[in-house]
C-alpha cells in the first residue's frame, strides 16, 4: 500500500527538484527539492515523537512555509492533520482538543503557556512554532526536532484512511468535526487541476489563510499536483498583490479581495495581461463585483461553491459563460440534486429547496458523532448541504442562502438571496444582509441591514419605496437598518446569527 494522498500530491517528484514551488516575501526560494526534504524531516520529527498512523495533530500556528510543510510531513507520517483557526481563543482550543484528542498540539511561542494546561488535559504532547523572520533562524520547539537529514518516510495509508479533520466554524450550535479521508482531497484536487487548467507554468498568489479548505486545500494542494508555484503571502494585502500580479497567472482569493482590489486606481487590464486566472470563494461574490471586475481588468472571476465537508462542489466554467450569481455546474463526478427540505421530494429546474450532493469529494462523517452524522450524510452517500438553492435549466447552480438562515413571516417562506439582491441593487447600495427576527404578528419579521456607500444618504422609506414594486410584500422587509460593515468571519463570511442576536428585540417580543 501507498501513501494516496502523499502519492497523488507527488511530493517525492525527481520531474521537479529544482523547479521552484514558493517565493516567500523574505527572498527565500523553495524548491519542489526543498518540499520532499524538508516535509519528509516534519515527518520524521512526528514519528520519533511517537506520533502513530491515525494520530490527530493538531496546530493553530501563524501561517508560514514551515507550517505548510508540517502538514505535508503529518500526512507522510500517516497522522491526521487537524488545522485550527488562529483567531481562536484558548478556550475555544480546549474544545477542539479535548474532542479530537490529538497526540500532539502545535501552537505559536506565545501560546504555550495560556495552552499547556489544555494539552496536559488530554495528555497531549504541546510543541510550538514561530514564523522565521528574515534575519533570525527558525524559532519554536518543533524545531529542535528535525533531523538534518532523514531515510524517506511515507508511512502507507488507503484512499479511506483518514487525512485530515476540519471543525465547522460553529456559528451555530456545537462545532463539528469533518473527517476527511485520502481520496476526498486527492480526488478534489486531481479534479480541479483539470478544470481550471492547471499546469507546472502557473505561479499562484497565496495570500489565503492555510487553516481552512480553500487556503490549505485547494490553492495548495493544487499548486503541487500541477508542479507550479506559490507567491507567498502571509496575509492579503493589497499593495503586495498589486506588486505580484505582473508576474502571476493566477490567484484563488475570498470577495474581500477583490473589494479591496477594485478601490485601488492601479488596477487595471495592462496589470492583469500574464493572468489568465481569478477564482473566488468562501462567501457570495455579489455580481455587482463580477462586473465591476471584468470592466476594470477584463477578466471574468470565476465563482466556485465548496464547504469544509465536501471542499469544492460546483465551478463556473474556465470555457465558456462565467454566470454572475451563480456558482456554476457540479465538478466532474459530483452528483448535486435539490429537494424539498419538509416532504425529501426532488424539485425540478427553477424550484428553490435543499442542495444534496454526493462525490468522492464528500466526507466520511462528523468526528465522533454518528447520530448528527447519519442525519446529514445518508447510507448511500448523499449529503444534506444545510443551503438552499436551485439549478437552472442550463444546470448552473445558484445558492440562495443557509437553511436556518430561511425566514418564514406569516406561513410563507422567504429567502434572503433574493431579497438581499433587489437590496444590493439599488443606488448607493454596497451590500445588504436580510434576517428573520421575532415579530409578534409574523412569527418572524423581515429586516434588511443595510451598508450604505460612502457619503450616500439612504433612507428606510426610501429602501421600502424602491422595494415596493420588485417583490411580494411579504417578502420586503418590515425595517431598515443602517450600519457601516457587516460582521464578518475570518473568511469574510458574513455572521447573520449575530444579525440576528443583536436585532432580537426590534418588533418588542
Amino acid at each position: 500500500m501507498t501513501n494516496h494522498l502523499a502519492q497523488a500530491l507527488r511530493l517525492m517528484r525527481a520531474d521537479r527538484g529544482d523547479a521552484l514551488f514558493a517565493e516567500l516575501p523574505d527572498g527565500r526560494h523553495v524548491s519542489f527539492g526543498d518540499v520532499d526534504a524538508l516535509s519528509n524531516r516534519f515527518a520524521a520529527a512526528l514519528v520519533g515523537m511517537g506520533v502513530k498512523p491515525g494520530d490527530r495533530v493538531a496546530v493553530q500556528v501563524d501561517k508560514s512555509i514551515e507550517a505548510l510543510m508540517l502538514y505535508l510531513g503529518a500526512i507522510r507520517a500517516g497522522a491526521v492533520f487537524l488545522p485550527l483557526n488562529t483567531a481562536y481563543t484558548p478556550n475555544e482550543v480546549a474544545f477542539f482538543v479535548g474532542d479530537a484528542e490529538p497526540a500532539l498540539l502545535v501552537c505559536r511561542p506565545a501560546s504555550a503557556e495560556a495552552l499547556a494546561p489544555v494539552a496536559a488535559e488530554t495528555g497531549a504532547r504541546l510543541e510550538t512554532m514561530g514564523v522565521r523572520a528574515a534575519d533570525s533562524h527558525d524559532h519554536g520547539s518543533i524545531f529542535e526536532h528535525l533531523p538534518d537529514e532523514a531515510s524517506p518516510v511515507m508511512v502507507p495509508r488507503g484512499p479511506e484512511d483518514l487525512a485530515a479533520i476540519l471543525y465547522t466554524s460553529g456559528t451555530t450550535g456545537r462545532s463539528k468535526g469533518a473527517m476527511l479521508s485520502h481520496d476526498n482531497l486527492a480526488s478534489n484536487a486531481l479534479t480541479l487541476v483539470d478544470t481550471w487548467r492547471f499546469t507546472a507554468e502557473d505561479r499562484l498568489i497565496h495570500a489565503l489563510p492555510i487553516y481552512h479548505t480553500h487556503g490549505l486545500f485547494v490553492a495548495s494542494n493544487v499548486t503541487l499536483v500541477a508542479g507550479g508555484s506559490l507567491i507567498w503571502m502571509p496575509k492579503f494585502d493589497a499593495d503586495a498583490v498589486i506588486e505580484a500580479l505582473p508576474r502571476a497567472s493566477a490567484m484563488m482569493g475570498v470577495p474581500t479581495f477583490y473589494t479591496r482590489l477594485l478601490g485601488d486606481d492601479r488596477l487595471t487590464p495592462d496589470l492583469c495581461r500574464a493572468m489568465r486566472l481569478f477564482v473566488a470563494g468562501s462567501a457570495p461574490l455579489l455580481a455587482e463585483t463580477h462586473r465591476q471586475w471584468q470592466a476594470a481588468t477584463g477578466h471574468a472571476i470565476l465563482e466556485r461553491y465548496g464547504m469544509t465537508e465536501a471542499s469544492m462542489i460546483t465551478s463556473n466554467p474556465y470555457d465558456g459563460e462565467r454566470r454572475a450569481g451563480t456558482v456554476g455546474l457540479p465538478l466532474p463526478g459530483v452528483a448535486l440534486r435539490v429537494r424539498n427540505p419538509e416532504t425529501g421530494d426532488l424539485l425540478g429546474a427553477g424550484e428553490i429547496g435543499m442542495i444534496e450532493i454526493r462525490g468522492p469529494n464528500v466526507f466520511q462523517g462528523y468526528w465522533k458523532l454518528p447520530e448528527k452524522t447519519a442525519e446529514e450524510l445518508s447510507a448511500d452517500g448523499w449529503f444534506v448541504t444545510g443551503d438552499l438553492g436551485t439549478i437552472g435549466h442550463d444546470g448552473y447552480v445558484q445558492i440562495v442562502g443557509r437553511g436556518k438562515d430561511l425566514i418564514i413571516s406569516g406561513g410563507f417562506n422567504v429567502y434572503p438571496k433574493e431579497v438581499e439582491g433587489e437590496i444590493d441593487r439599488l443606488d448607493g447600495v454596497i451590500e445588504s444582509a436580510v434576517i428573520g427576527v421575532p415579530h409578534p404578528d409574523f412569527v418572524e419579521g423581515v429586516v434588511a441591514v443595510v451598508v450604505p456607500q460612502h457619503g450616500a444618504t439612504r433612507e428606510e422609506d426610501e429602501i421600502k419605496g424602491a422595494l415596493a414594486d420588485r417583490i411580494a410584500k411579504f417578502k420586503q422587509p418590515k425595517r431598515v437598518i443602517f450600519v457601516d460593515a457587516l460582521p464578518r468571519n475570518t473568511m469574510g463570511k458574513v455572521q447573520k446569527k449575530a444579525l440576528r442576536e443583536a436585532h432580537a428585540g426590534l418588533f418588542g417580543t
